[in-house]
């Protein structure tokens, strides 16, 4: 396909045209379904062993603060470095650390260390993978935009969210179910293979130059400064990744899973692989509609109602006192949460110019993490001094006043619609 075809096609599927850009997001599916079976699997085996919900909270911690450390310095190297690079030596590392996790939960190394020592070392290795995500993130995210023309941007937002959320839905679930039938060293095992998969899947997208910034001999602080007073002059970035930020910190109940899955609803690692993949089933669903009906005309007002629908939903799974109830909320979640994440990325992909692309995408990405992993860390701790249930309902009023505090104050971008402003 061409730029001139690209500029009048219309099809749902139009980005999917373009075989790098489904090579990446097929590596995006393969990494995201390894690490959140992973993530499954081992946070399941660990609150069995401590039966504390802080624990949960720590696995996101230990991922969460490397990656927060080094993701603006990531940003600033998918600016000025080639970006499959970065993404295979990235992913290398991540397949490192999931090797370790493999050694790690062979029952003859288990037996060999005391618990104390076993978490450290686990919490050392994720925060080994963390550190490689902070590379790996911008660089991915920056990619995409040099994948397909600029007319398609909005597309394959929607297509990037499909990979993501296609690997988190078959993710738990192959969590759940590898770690019922074959332990914590089977699902390990078939994770490395999975993200082995993935680095071929990258290594079939051709080297991309580096585009050209009026700041190219800049130092890096002057690098991150640059980035970061690009995020603060944009109101229509800034607000929408602070609105994620603060929401999922709050309303976000993955990390506690476990505990719902134990302690309130009484069911097993096969129902918690469903309520895991839960909200990534919603989100897909919704993907293929925004595919066909895009979110993208009323962008603002859409991205509100979409994270106060998220806030309600976590209030009904809180109060839920039935599995497949409890379930349907989930799934509502991530319905609601698929389309904030295609309005933000196609906000982000439209209003940032290409020297820019992997600045602000790492500081998007360091947002993300401090409200999923660091929300992780939240969850658990609010769990412990609180209890499950009225910690989920504390976070689930949190995020529909924070969307009412957002709202009060970006009123002008209601006006402000993809492909220019008004």
């Amino acid at each position: 396909m061409t730029p001139a075809t690209a500029a009048t096609d219309e099809s749902p599927y139009a980005a999917l045209r373009y075989p790098e850009f489904r090579r990446l997001i097929g590596a995006v599916f393969l990494l995201t379904l390894a690490l959140l079976a992973q993530q499954v699997a081992l946070g399941y085996e660990l609150y069995l062993l401590t039966r504390d919900p802080l624990t949960l909270g720590f696995i996101g911690l230990a991922e969460a603060l490397p990656f927060i450390a080094l993701a603006l310095v990531g940003g600033h190297l998918a600016d000025r470095r080639e970006k499959r690079t970065l993404l295979l030596a990235s992913l290398g590392v991540i397949a490192l650390g999931s090797l370790v996790l493999l050694v790690l939960s062979l029952a003859s190394v288990r037996a060999a260390l005391t618990q104390t020592t076993l978490l450290l070392a686990v919490y050392a290795t994720i925060a080994l993978i963390g550190l490689a995500r902070g590379i790996y993130s911008p660089a991915a995210s920056s990619l995409k935009s040099f994948l397909v023309p600029r007319e398609l941007f909005a597309n394959a937002s929607t297509w990037s969210s499909a990979g993501w959320q296609g690997g988190a839905i078959i993710g738990p679930v192959a969590g759940g179910l590898l770690y019922a039938a074959f332990g914590l060293e089977g699902t390990m095992l078939a994770c490395l293979l999975l993200i082995a998969a993935a680095a071929v899947m990258l290594a079939g997208i051709e080297p991309r130059g580096v585009a050209a910034s009026p700041e190219a001999q800049g130092s890096l602080a002057e690098s991150l400064r640059e980035g970061l007073a690009f995020v603060k002059r944009t109101p229509i970035i800034l607000y929408s990744i602070s609105l994620d930020l603060f929401s999922v910190l709050f309303g976000g109940v993955v990390a506690i899973l476990p505990v719902f899955v134990e302690d309130v609803l009484k069911v097993g690692p096969t129902e918690l692989g469903i309520l895991r993949a839960a909200p990534a089933v919603g989100a897909v669903l919704t993907i293929f509609i925004c595919a066909y009906l895009p979110p993208t005309r009323q962008l603002w007002r859409n991205l509100l109602l979409a994270v106060a629908g998220f806030g309600v939903a976590t209030l009904v799974f809180a109060l839920s006192p039935f599995f497949w109830l409890s379930v349907f909320a989930l799934f509502l979640t991530g319905a609601f949460d698929s389309v904030s994440v295609i309005i933000r990325g196609t906000i982000l992909q439209v209003f940032t110019p290409d020297h820019l692309r992997g600045r602000v995408q790492s500081v998007n990405s360091v947002f993300l993490s401090c409200s999923n992993e660091v929300g992780a860390f939240e969850s658990g701790l609010a769990a412990r001094l609180m209890g499950a249930v009225p910690s989920v309902v504390f976070g689930g009023a949190m995020t529909l006043g924070i969307v009412a505090a957002v709202a009060a104050r970006s009123g002008t971008l209601l006006k402000i619609k993809i492909g220019g402003r008004e």
